[in-house]
């Protein structure tokens, strides 16, 4: 499973770096202000997570139970909230966007910038909620191929449309970062329209009830209860980067745009490990439903190994030779240098990252995510009131900045393993007690 979900997560992040890619080479104050506009997606995907652990939880346990008709409910149903979802967002996008920028941007132009991108970008963001209830619960069910295949169309689209709309060809005039946001939109929008299609014609242990496509109280506690922590790990992670652009408005563009190419960069390395942290899931939850408790076992051992393993060797490119991945991005030596010197700090946190990840992974497989939402909440919290005490202060480099964050994630990590290790000797020694 993990190969289509890390395809699946590579797409959602090419969509970003395409923008970057493209947008890149029209300066350093549009790759600022996309990049601070960027750091919205994380917002989205905050909210998008709810349904994509409280969905793919739900169904990946009613199929262990051999109860497909309550797979099909939880699916009916939270496609209502998606739509919702998307409808809301959109609004509050248009009505509050530029709230946002005059809080973050370092200049007036980066804020403009990153305005003009935000407003072609949001059709993609809403759309997102929608794309994510329907893969989540196909996810949960074991399906999830056919949506590798629709979002490399949807790539293949936005690859092809982002430099025309971006720079002009032919006859089309170039709208600069706003055809970087436009050629997300119509890619995401594709997306959507081919999903929709595909479900229609093909039958599925996952049936989509119209009549059920209602609002439920029910299940939607249901999926706040076990997505809502899950959720708030990325609405923190969200209050994160928007820290880190905060304390970067007090340097200057370069800086900006240096630290939103390195974290794209950084995210897109992360995710073969994410892959595998978002398979476990749905394979430990369907063990854990039918009472087979080794096989829970074994998956946490194998996902642990295999997501510290994977990030040991990302690491050693990003510390050692971090300009490699971003001489594509940018001309600007000033810009790289930033990114660079990110890299280099943050790239010895990413084996720690890499047991956040599949501690994270077993949490939601249990259907509690409360433990892990803990943890990112001390690191996030730590790392905020710290960051704030150096920015005070008038000397501050910007390497403190990389160091508060690379340190705060060797905490969370040591947090989480003795929250994992507690929650496995309840969940799973006692219930084989139980079945034997």
């Amino acid at each position: 499973m993990s190969m289509p979900i890390a395809f699946g997560l590579l797409v959602q992040t090419l969509y970003f770096i395409v923008d970057l890619y493209f947008v890149g080479h029209l300066g350093d104050v549009a790759l600022a202000g996309v990049s601070t506009a960027g750091n919205l997606f994380f917002f989205v995907m905050a909210l998008t997570q709810v349904f994509n652990v409280g969905c793919a939880t739900l169904v990946a346990h009613a199929i262990g139970r051999k109860d497909p008709l309550h797979a099909s409910e939880v699916y009916s149903h939270a496609l209502f909230y998606g739509i919702a979802a998307s409808l809301i967002i959109s609004v509050f996008g248009y009505l509050f966007g530029h709230h946002y920028f005059s809080a973050l941007a370092a200049t007036e132009a980066i804020e403009s910038t990153g305005l003009t991108y935000l407003y072609w970008f949001l059709p993609s963001l809403a759309m997102q909620f929608i794309l994510t209830v329907v893969s989540a619960s196909m996810r949960g069910s074991g399906l999830v191929k056919p949506f590798m295949i629709i979002q490399m169309a949807a790539l293949l689209l936005n690859i092809v449309l982002s430099p025309i709309l971006i720079t002009g060809m032919g006859i089309f005039n170039g709208m600069g970062v706003a055809g970087a946001g436009f050629a997300s939109s119509i890619a995401a929008c594709s997306a959507v329209v081919m999903g929709i299609m595909y479900i229609k014609r093909t039958p599925n242990i996952l049936k989509l009830n119209k009549q059920k496509v209602t609002p439920n109280a029910q299940i939607f506690k249901s999926i706040l209860k076990i997505g809502g922590p899950a959720g708030s790990e990325f609405m923190l992670t969200f209050l994160y980067m928007a820290m880190i652009y905060w304390a970067l408005s007090q340097f200057g563009t370069d800086e900006q745009a240096g630290f939103g190419l390195g974290s794209r960069i950084m995210q897109a390395l992360f995710l073969p490990v994410m892959a595998i942290a978002f398979a476990a899931p749905a394979i430990a939850a369907q063990n854990y439903a039918a009472s087979k408790m080794k096989r829970v076992f074994t998956t946490y051992k194998v996902t642990t190994i295999a997501t510290t393993s994977l990030m040991f060797i990302l690491a050693l490119p990003c510390i050692f030779f971090p300009e490699f991945f971003f001489t594509p991005f940018s001309n600007d030596p000033a810009v790289i240098a930033v990114a660079a010197t990110f890299l280099s700090y943050v790239g010895f946190n990413f084996v720690p990252a890499g047991l956040v990840f599949s501690y994270s992974a077993m949490f939601q497989a249990f259907g509690n995510t409360w433990p892990a939402l803990f943890s990112t909440l001390v690191r996030v919290g730590l790392f905020s009131i710290l960051l704030v005490y150096f920015v005070t202060q008038t000397d501050m480099a910007i390497t403190t900045v990389w160091i508060l964050s690379a340190a705060t994630v060797f905490l969370q990590a040591i947090l989480s393993f003795v929250l994992i290790q507690m929650t496995l000797k309840k969940r799973l020694l006692k219930r084989a007690q139980i079945t034997t």
